[in-house]
């Protein structure tokens, strides 16, 4: 009996076996001919879509990709998009090439067809939907509608139509003239209050008989009833300014417009303007914007969480590596996340967030950024993981043993050599997301452990089980890979060669088992059902020849584990999982973040099919992160700080000095969860002085600050309101709201000086006395330091140079060996291009080293010049000039490949588009000016006889005009100092003398100020008595005008009246007015005119035969670029433009005062403003760079002490009245239309009438930043008189006529033939202005005319050559440029808009025209255009403006000298 219990057990221990045996994961093999352009699994469904785009039929599976069918509805060969309802897990549309498609609503079981008036538009997604579940069938349709021109040509455009039945009722016109058009509520997290209906479009203003349009005309258009009777256009906040929108796109919560600057003053930067609520639109806001410019084609909109939007920006011409940029809660203001972001072609990025973990992701960064960008080299990515939303990234820890248990030879704790990296997004190995999925906390990568990412056939498979914090090698090689079960069963095939075999795991990649397949393929795809809760996969993959058969050599494999019979989970089989365990990352956006999951040795299957895996959420303390500035608050380091006087409802204060509860400058987060019951309570109100508080309408108010030393620096950031200040005691003081609060920077740090960075205007340096230097890249929000490689040069020179176009790139010039008064003490020049992280050595023993690239001087970006001594030892303080020459030396690729231009030189400039260098010629003692528009090839300045720079010291002067204008001192010690304007022709080689005797100052200084935002238009003052002056050492000054670029110069009209409307007693002819100017000035910044208002001066001075003494003065305005003037107030004084000339602010120079005077009229009438019971020596009136501010600083000091002090005077209550601008219907709104020629007898400036917008002078109004009106161009003139100066060595008479130069030649005729001319002319006495556009007319330049050779001798074959020749010659060089670059653009990505305007016959030029030629050729035309383009630019150089004084004297120790304000 014992031995049959024994055996019946046997058996059924082996019947156990035996049936578990038999019953492995369930495989079925199905074939199709190509591989899918589409696999959607419908959600929570069984059902499957099998889009093939060869054949263009469409297959169904209703088991999950066991068994497929064609769908039979559909004719065989017409489906060409599947597109499913987002909204609606049973309904999706098939659309083919006319304008009859298919709708199902059983998920693919049955279709219907439905029509269309035309076919779909050639764009990713034509249909768009409504996220309301009542309103599923609100869809609209984007289509394409051509009609026929004759022979081949048809002309197209595109037409929105829209469905309110799922197209069961007839589609109705939406709009004409579209590109793209959704609705508002298409996202279920952009959650607002707007109409239900409300639609956006993407449109054009006008249409088009050529199927192109202006980019000007795209706007921006929504309606709530369909278009049928509303059609608003969205201003974006900006008014008619609005146009150039390029793309729209709905983001997580966010709805982002993206809108091309017209301005022409960005270029092709592009504007981002969003919003959360429909109703208020704001422009985001970039840090360092002069290189976070979103150019088009070269930006990216990212995977954005609900509580942020994340933007990748191009900094760089190879569109190869990114920035960035993570937005606050309202995605407006930018900071920047992440550095050197990996991007492809495409402008994919190598960035994704992890499934349901919020605040979670990866990204791949370029190691070596700087050679890929400098030096085209291979890319070394490494991989980087956030568990705070960005705001910190570190690298991926890796795993200490392989996937067989052997230990992994690397250092962890050296993330630089021993980190896991993984390959992403940019290059793709399956659908759908790269590392995670639905599976709470699981994530999968194939990468590599070093120091960089390897190749993907080199890479292995890697695992981590709780969210990234910690990682497994799971299996060598690269494998495709694909959770199901929410992560209870893990599928692998091997991604590298063909295989028979899947391996699949369900304990959490602890063990692996291998299923066969029965064929072989190499694996194109892994998927499963969306929310991976399934225990089916299906599995694409390529048979090899021996396993295809007729039915096709794509595989479609169904992969079972259902049969397989484990145990279903019970509730002692799950845990509660924590989504981010990183330390101190615990919370995020104010509560923790828990999902129930299967325990990791729980050997079960979790079975709860199409159950979404629940996020469950714990309210955490407050902490400071979960707060953001309040309204009215801006963010200063930690601090948050009030832009000014915090509004306050009226009658809450009645006096001054009662307290009101105001903000704290603090707001929870919109949507954080933080409990405030158990943490800090940051957003307390808290009791304020209503002295404190906004004043009612129409006050104004003040604040003082006294500092405890004098002010020997101060600064604006440009585009900022904050302000920088230091004091003699060597302290730093920043304010973030034009003066009203101060702080001091770094306490315990001794400052010698702070650098604005001269391109990248919200970027500042605060330099110390040893190598640490402090920087901010967001306007003083907060600093960071970093270690030079050498403490700050004593030598006078420069320490700080930057780049115009690369932010990071910068140049230092310290001190080596000069401690203890070294016997080799000297000067070394270091760069560095991640902005002081690491540095490379550029020269020793130099004077002055600098970036040879300029905004106009389009030179190598890499090329340096270096001032650099000749022999390199000993102490570089006791050189002397003519014992150890100063060289100029350039270097391209960042010096590496350096040469010597010049033997001995005193020194070097860029000025414009110029490179100028004063050389030295020891053997004739004489100086050369020496000239340059490319860097490497020089030409000598011509003088002319009397004014050669032998034994002169000469100043350039600024220019905006295609000339340089140079004073060359004529008069020096022991004679007063004055001297010669001359001016050169276009290149800068010659030069001819343009006014006489001009007055400069012992620092080279030059009475000489161009008017800002006016060409040609200068003041100068003139040494009035140089003969007596030579000898009695006083100099009488009278002051000049020019209108025509230095052509002539006249005195300045009188007023008749004085302020006081008392008449002038000027009734002689050589009475006028005259002017102090800048060699007078206590601040060189104080300018006669502003940007901010075209036309407006302001000076100081007096009406007379000769100026008089600065005390004896008076102060004048005129409105009308200095043809008339006006007395507005008796004594001198300060002023200070504000608000674009609304509000002019003046304060006493004469001595001190305790009120300052304002008018918001331009100075009809003034009016006094008390700041102080005790007076103040007013030495300056500073506000925002741009003049737009209602806001002023006084800087000055009390006569008891010499300490600073710094009064905030706020006008901005003074009325609340926008001032309104329509452009296209002028005089009915607060501006006006002014010419500078209105005042003239010649009715053209620079051969042009140009007509400009003001603010009326009665308006009282504020004009604020609102985008300003262009410069409108009526029309170019005939030419006349005034369009011409005189040549070369010829000089005007007394009668105003050219004369030739007694005992000089002129120049030589120039028979070349430019440009397609016909003819060339002989030389005159005469020369057109450069800068002159004037047509036909009077020409004086042109002598006797003769026919340009071998023109008219061409017949109509030759030209027809000529025109056929370069079209093939493109397209030779599309195709080589195509192969060589790989097609290198970016591209604009908003999420769900793949789609462009068309653009062309624009007044944007011919970049947007390329956006309008069909798909297909885009790729080669792109190329053909950048080929041709980067020819171009190396043989032309575009013409930019730059102001600044540069001085190169003559004298031993000779130095360049300039003032604050060259370099903007």
């Amino acid at each position: 009996m014992g031995t049959g219990f024994l055996l019946s057990l046997a058996t059924l221990l082996l019947s156990f076996l035996f049936v578990h045996a038999q019953n492995p994961p369930e495989v079925k093999i199905n074939r199709f001919e190509n591989l899918p352009a589409k696999l959607y699994f419908f959600d929570d469904a069984t059902y499957v879509a099998y889009h093939d785009p060869i054949r263009r039929d469409l297959y169904v599976s209703s088991d999950e990709g066991k068994n497929w069918q064609r769908v039979t509805d559909i004719p065989q060969g017409k489906t060409s998009l599947f597109i499913e309802h987002p909204f609606n897990n049973r309904m999706a549309f098939v659309l083919t090439q006319g304008t009859t498609h298919y709708r199902t609503e059983d998920r693919g079981q049955s279709w219907r067809s439905f029509e269309v008036p035309i076919p779909p538009s050639y764009v990713a997604r034509p249909l768009s939907f409504h996220s309301d579940s009542s309103k599923y069938g609100y869809i609209i349709y984007q289509g394409t509608k051509c009609e026929r021109e004759g022979g081949w040509s048809s002309m197209c455009h595109d037409e929105t139509y829209y469905t309110k039945e799922a197209f069961s009722d007839d589609p109705k016109l939406l709009l004409s003239e579209t590109s793209q058009c959704s609705f508002a509520h298409s996202s279920k997290d952009f959650k607002h209050e707007a109409h239900a209906d409300l639609i956006y479009c993407v449109g054009f203003d006008t249409t088009s008989s050529t199927g192109y349009h202006s980019i000007s005309s795209s706007r921006l258009f929504s309606s709530t009833d369909f278009f049928t009777s509303e059609k608003r256009i969205e201003d974006l906040g900006i008014n008619r300014g609005a146009r150039g929108i390029v793309a729209f796109a709905i983001v997580s919560k966010y709805a982002v417009v993206a809108l091309k600057d017209l301005s022409g003053a960005a270029g092709s930067e592009m504007l981002l303007y969003v919003t959360v609520d429909t109703r208020t639109w704001a422009q985001a806001q970039f840090p360092h914007a002069s290189s976070a410019r979103l150019r088009e084609n070269a930006y990216t909109i990212l995977q954005s969480t609900t509580h942020s939007l994340a933007v990748d920006v191009v900094l760089n011409d190879s569109g190869a590596v990114g920035t960035l940029f993570v937005s606050n809660s309202n995605g407006t203001y930018f900071v920047e996340s992440l550095k050197d972001t990996n991007r492809n072609e495409v402008g994919f990025i190598d960035y994704e967030t992890l499934y349901g973990v919020d605040g979670v992701g990866l990204a791949n960064i370029v190691a070596n950024a700087q050679d890929v960008e400098g030096r085209d080299v291979s890319k070394e990515l490494k991989t980087l993981i956030t568990f705070d939303d960005g705001s910190s990234w570190s690298p991926l820890r890796p795993p200490s043993e392989d996937s067989e248990g052997h230990r992994i030879s690397c250092d962890a704790s050296d993330a630089d050599s021993c980190s896991l990296h993984l390959h992403s997004v940019t290059i793709p190995h399956n659908f759908g997301r790269i590392f995670s999925s639905p599976a709470p906390g699981f994530v999968m990568g194939v990468g590599s452990i070093g120091g960089a990412l390897r190749p993907y056939e080199e890479s292995d498979t890697f695992l981590s089980t709780d969210a990234g914090v910690t990682w497994s090698m799971v299996r060598r090689d690269a494998h495709k890979y694909e959770f199901g079960d929410q992560g209870g069963i893990i599928v692998a095939v091997n991604d590298e060669e063909t295989v028979d075999f899947v391996i699949y795991s369900t304990d959490l990649g602890k063990t692996w088992k291998t299923l066969q397949l029965g064929v072989h393929i190499r694996a194109r795809a892994l998927s499963t059902v969306q929310d991976s809760t399934s225990q089916k996969f299906l599995l694409l993959g390529q048979l090899s020849r021996q396993d295809a058969t007729d039915e096709g050599r794509v595989a479609s494999i169904f992969i079972d584990f259902a049969p397989m019979g484990r145990r279903k989970c019970g509730d002692d089989d799950f845990e509660r999982w924590y989504a981010r365990t990183a330390k101190n990352k615990e919370c995020l956006m104010g509560h923790k973040q828990w999902y129930r999951r299967r325990k990791l040795g729980a050997d079960c299957y979790v079975g709860d099919k199409f159950s979404d895996p629940v996020e469950h959420e714990e309210d955490c303390p407050c902490q400071d992160e979960d707060y953001e500035c309040d309204y009215n608050y801006v963010r200063h380091g930690s601090s948050c700080v009030p832009v000014g006087p915090e509004p306050i409802p009226a009658g809450v204060c009645k006096n001054p000095d009662q307290t009101y509860e105001g903000s704290s400058g603090y707001r929870i987060i919109p949507g954080n969860t933080c409990d405030r019951n158990k943490g800090a309570k940051k957003d307390d109100p808290i009791k304020k002085k209503c002295s404190q508080a906004q004043p009612e309408e129409g006050n104004v108010i003040h604040q003082t600050f006294e500092f405890p030393a004098p002010i020997v620096q101060h600064a604006y950031f440009k585009e900022s309101t904050t302000i920088l200040v230091r004091l003699e005691d060597a302290s730093v003081w920043q304010s973030s709201n034009e003066g009203y609060t101060w702080d001091r920077l770094f306490p315990d740090e001794t400052f010698l000086a702070f650098y604005h960075h001269t391109f990248t205007p919200d970027r500042a340096y605060l330099i110390t006395s040893t190598a640490k230097f402090f920087y901010t890249t967001d306007t003083g929000r907060s600093w960071n330091y970093q270690n030079a490689p050498k403490p700050p040069n004593t030598f006078g020179a420069q320490v700080l140079h930057f780049h115009p176009e690369h932010s990071d790139w910068i140049i230092w010039t310290g001190d080596e060996g000069c401690g203890g008064g070294g016997n080799n003490c000297h000067a070394e020049a270091h760069y560095s291009r991640d902005n002081g992280r690491r540095w490379a050595l550029v020269e020793t023993y130099v004077r002055n080293c600098a970036w040879a690239r300029d905004k106009g001087l389009l030179v190598d970006p890499s090329q340096i010049l270096c001032e650099s001594f000749r022999d390199k030892t000993g102490s570089q303080r006791f050189f002397q000039m003519g014992t150890n020459p100063l060289q100029l030396v350039g270097g391209s690729n960042f010096f590496a490949k350096k040469s010597k231009i010049f033997d001995e030189i005193v020194g070097f400039t860029k000025f414009s588009e110029y490179l100028i260098v004063a050389e030295y010629l020891p053997e004739q003692r004489s100086l050369d000016l020496q000239v340059s528009l490319d860097g490497h090839h020089f030409a000598t300045g011509q003088f002319p006889p009397t004014m050669r720079p032998e034994q002169h010291a000469y100043t350039v002067l600024e220019s905006s005009t295609d000339s340089i204008f140079l004073h060359m001192t004529t008069s020096e010690p022991p004679r007063p100092y004055w001297g010669t304007i001359l001016k050169s022709n276009w290149n800068g080689t010659y030069f001819g003398a343009s006014v006489e005797n001009v007055n400069r100052d012992q620092r080279g200084f030059v009475d000489f100020e161009k008017m800002i935002g006016l060409d040609g238009i200068a003041l100068i003052n003139v040494i009035a008595n140089p003969e007596a002056a030579a000898v009695t050492g006083t100099k009488e000054l009278q002051t000049r005008i020019t209108h025509n670029d230095g052509g002539s110069w006249k005195p300045l009209n009188p007023p008749k009246y004085d302020s006081h409307g008392q008449a002038y007693d000027c009734r002689s002819a050589s009475c006028a007015l005259h002017v102090h100017g800048y060699t007078e000035r206590f601040d060189p910044r104080a300018t006669f005119s502003s940007p901010s208002v075209v036309g407006l001066l302001m000076a100081v001075g007096n009406v007379g035969e000769k100026l008089a003494p600065y005390a004896e003065s008076d102060t004048f305005l005129s409105r009308d670029a200095g043809f008339t003037w006006e007395e507005v107030h008796k004594d001198a004084h300060l002023w200070e433009f504000g608000d674009s000339g609304s509000i002019l602010v003046m304060a006493n120079d004469e001595e001190p005062t305790d009120h300052v005077l304002f008018t918001t009229d331009e100075g009809l009438s003034w009016r006094e403003y008390k700041f102080s019971d005790e007076k103040i020596r007013v030495r300056s009136i500073v506000t925002v760079p741009s003049d737009t501010s209602r806001r002023f600083i006084l800087l000055g000091a009390y006569g008891r002490s010499l300490a600073a002090v710094a009064v905030h005077i706020d006008f901005s209550s003074l009325t609340s009245l926008q001032c309104k601008l329509d452009i296209e219907d002028p005089g009915h709104d607060d501006f006006e239309l002014w010419s500078p020629s209105e005042e003239r007898s010649e009715r053209c400036l620079f051969g042009r009438q140009t007509l400009y917008h003001r603010r009326r002078r009665d308006r009282n109004c504020v004009v604020g930043t609102q985008p300003k009106a262009k410069e409108n161009i009526v029309k170019n003139c005939p030419c006349m008189d005034s369009d011409f100066e005189c040549e070369f060595n010829h000089v005007r008479n007394a009668d105003g006529k050219c004369v030739l130069v007694e005992g000089t030649q002129p120049r030589p005729d120039d028979d070349s033939c430019r440009g397609g001319e016909q003819y060339w002319y002989e030389r005159t006495a005469y020369q057109r202005i450069p800068h002159s556009t004037c047509e036909d007319g009077e020409r004086p330049d042109r002598g006797r005319r003769h026919l340009c050779p071998g023109v008219a001798a061409h017949g109509p074959f030759f030209w027809l050559f000529v025109l056929l020749v370069p079209f093939a010659f493109t397209t030779l060089v599309a195709m080589w440029y195509y192969k060589r670059s790989g097609l290198a653009t970016g591209t604009i990505r908003l999420p769900g808009s793949d789609v462009r305007p068309r653009f062309g016959a624009s007044d944007a030029g011919f970049v947007e025209t390329l956006a309008s030629v069909p798909w297909f050729i885009v790729g080669v035309a792109a190329v053909a255009f950048e080929a041709v383009a980067e020819w171009a630019r190396g043989a032309t150089l575009s013409l930019r403006t730059q102001r600044g004084y540069r001085n190169v004297p003559v004298d031993e120790d000779a130095q360049i000298l300039r003032f604050a304000d060259e370099e903007e």
